[in-house]
C-alpha cells in the first residue's frame, strides 16, 4: 500500500507523525506521504514537521514523505500556494477538491486540474469532464477515497477517469486509527467504484510512479 494522502495531529488528525507511520507499516505500507490541511498560514509549519518525520525511514521499512493538502484555499490562490509549497521541499502537493461533503469553493477542481505544481486532486466529487481532460494535460491525478462521505462520488471519478484516460489513485485520507487499510481493503475499494479487478489493480500501481 501507497498512501499519498494522510493527516496527523499537526491539522485534524489524531496521531503524531511517529504513531501514524508505525501503524502504517503494520498496516503493510510502502509508503505514506502526510499531508495535513494547509493555507498560507501554516504551509512553512507543516512542512517543517512532515519533513522531520522522514527520520522513521531508517527505523522501520517504509519511505515518508513530507506533503500538504491545500483545503479551502480560494481558487486563484492555489496555484501560488502549490508552487510555494514545492519550493519549500514538499514531495507531495494534493489539493481538497470539490467533494459534495463539504462546503469547497466552485472553481477548486478547475483550479487545481491547470495547475502542474499539484500532484493529486482528492476527492473531486462531481467533476467535470473538461476539468478531468485539463488534469490528464497537467500531469494532476484523480483520488478515488477509502474516506467515508468523500467516496459517495468514487463511481463518477472513476467512470469519467477511465473514459478520458487520467491517472486515478487510491489513498486513504486517514485521520484516525480506524483508516488505515491493507492492500487486499484497498483493491475492493477501487473495485467498488467500478472497475474490474485488473483495472483496480493498475490504480493501485500509479501511485508508486509519484515517489520514484
Amino acid at each position: 500500500m501507497i498512501d499519498l494522502h494522510t493527516h496527523s495531529i499537526f491539522s485534524d488528525g489524531e496521531l503524531i507523525p511517529s504513531e501514524l507511520v508505525r501503524r502504517a507499516v503494520v498496516h503493510g505500507y510502502e509508503a505514506i506521504a502526510i499531508t495535513d490541511h494547509a493555507d498560507f498560514s501554516n504551509l512553512e509549519f507543516l512542512l517543517e514537521g512532515a519533513k522531520k518525520a522522514k527520520y522513521l525511514e531508517e527505523e522501520w521499512d517504509i519511505k515518508v514523505l513530507a506533503g500538504v493538502e491545500l483545503t479551502h484555499v480560494p481558487p486563484r490562490k492555489i496555484a501560488p500556494l502549490a508552487r510555494k509549497a514545492k519550493e519549500l521541499g514538499a514531495d507531495i502537493v494534493v489539493v481538497h477538491g470539490e467533494t459534495i461533503a463539504e462546503p469547497v469553493a466552485s472553481g477548486t477542481n478547475a483550479a487545481a486540474a491547470v495547475c502542474e505544481d499539484v500532484d493529486i486532486l482528492a476527492h473531486p466529487g462531481l467533476i467535470s469532464p473538461e476539468d478531468v481532460q485539463t488534469a490528464i494535460e497537467n500531469n494532476v491525478c484523480l483520488e478515488i477515497t477509502a474516506r467515508n462521505g468523500h467516496n459517495r462520488t468514487n463511481g463518477h471519478v472513476a467512470r469519467l477517469g477511465l473514459e478520458l484516460g487520467a491517472t486515478l489513485v487510491l489513498n486513504t485520507d486517514t485521520h484516525g486509527i480506524d483508516d488505515l487499510i491493507t492492500d487486499e481493503t484497498a483493491l475492493k475499494i477501487v473495485m467498488g467504484a467500478g472497475l474490474s479487478e485488473g483495472q483496480a489493480k493498475k490504480v493501485l500501481g500509479n501511485s508508486a510512479r509519484l515517489i520514484d
